[in-house]
């Protein structure tokens, strides 16, 4: 996507913002039931729908008000064919339901911004198994076909672009990088980590950058690290390598908990937004790229203002 300070893939002088938690969100602040931690059936229902809009309001007007970008997700995470199985949805009307919601997310994002090049329209792409463990691994080949599908149906809806979210192992990341070029599709690789910083798999997060790069001829817009607390791997970011540069966005729990202790916990643990915020300023004020800045796990609107408050001072705003 082209146009002005808001252009795709974002330059360090344009941030744009994300959401925080939304299942956690949903889930916990909410009190609704998402079974297998899926937020894509809520399209079904006005009802649902309306909850999604509610969620995701207070964060494009925080965007809208402070003058920058903002990357509206698609809640489908879940939406692919295992999970979709678990759920009782076949495949065809998956593949109706992921296209639906980027027409869902373009529609929100018409009545809520004026400037539509400041909301850029992401579907989102989760792993095939477990975002917390490396089970059930595929080749690269095999993940490329297991997950098109779905960017197909991103295209077809009329996405911007699309994030493969919450990956943990580099075959994985690979193949959606490889099934969105052969789509048409501009991608984004984020990564989880444990609390040493590296992989479910035990793959460094330096190897899985450098070797998605190779092996897709740098297919990746740019890379993210997203369902980890930044004490998990503000150590592993310290030089200025190349790999290091290419992350350019953060998606942080607000818990300092392990993957462990956070899939046992019975009640959200909110973390602390003020700290969480000045650590997004310390990684910013190293890694001068870094200009997607959202939560995951246990964060709301209010950690995302306060970030954005951290980083992005007012007198860099544009008035």
């Amino acid at each position: 996507m082209t146009g002005g300070r808001f252009a795709f893939p974002p330059s360090n002088e344009a941030i744009f913002l994300t959401d925080g938690g939304l299942e956690t969100t949903l889930v916990f602040l909410d009190g609704i039931d998402l079974p297998c931690f899926a937020a894509f059936p809520l399209l079904r229902s006005e009802e649902g729908r309306e909850r999604l809009e509610s969620y995701f309001k207070p964060y494009i007007r925080t965007a809208v008000e402070r003058d920058v970008g903002f990357i509206l997700d698609t809640p489908t995470w879940r939406a692919n064919t295992d999970w979709g199985a678990k759920l009782n949805v076949s495949p065809a009307e998956l593949a109706s339901m992921n296209e639906e919601a980027v027409r869902w997310a373009s529609g929100l994002r018409d009545r809520l911004s004026d400037n539509k090049e400041r909301v850029l329209i992401n579907g989102v792409v989760g792993p095939r198994g477990d975002g917390y463990r490396a089970d059930a691994q595929m080749t690269a080949e095999e993940a490329r076909a297991y997950h098109a599908p779905q960017v197909e149906a991103f295209r077809e809806g009329g996405a911007d672009m699309v994030s493969a979210v919450t990956m943990n192992y580099a075959e994985e990341a690979i193949g959606i990088a490889r099934a969105a070029e052969a789509l048409g599709l501009p991608v984004v690789i984020s990564f989880t980590v444990e609390t040493d910083g590296r992989l479910a798999s035990g793959e460094t997060l330096q190897s899985a950058i450098e070797r998605t790069d190779r092996e897709t001829g740098h297919i990746p817009a740019y890379y993210m690290i997203n369902c980890a607390h930044p004490t998990h791997f503000d150590s592993v970011l310290s030089g200025t390598d190349g790999w290091v540069r290419r992350i350019r966005g953060l998606r942080a729990n607000a818990s300092a908990k392990s993957h462990a202790e956070l899939d046992e916990s019975t009640e959200l643990d909110p973390g602390d937004p003020a700290d969480l915020a000045r650590r997004y300023r310390g990684l910013r004020e190293r890694m001068t790229q870094l200009s997607v800045l959202g939560g995951c796990c246990g964060t709301d609107h209010r950690h995302i203002a306060a970030i954005c408050e951290a980083c992005v001072p007012a007198s860099n705003r544009v008035s």
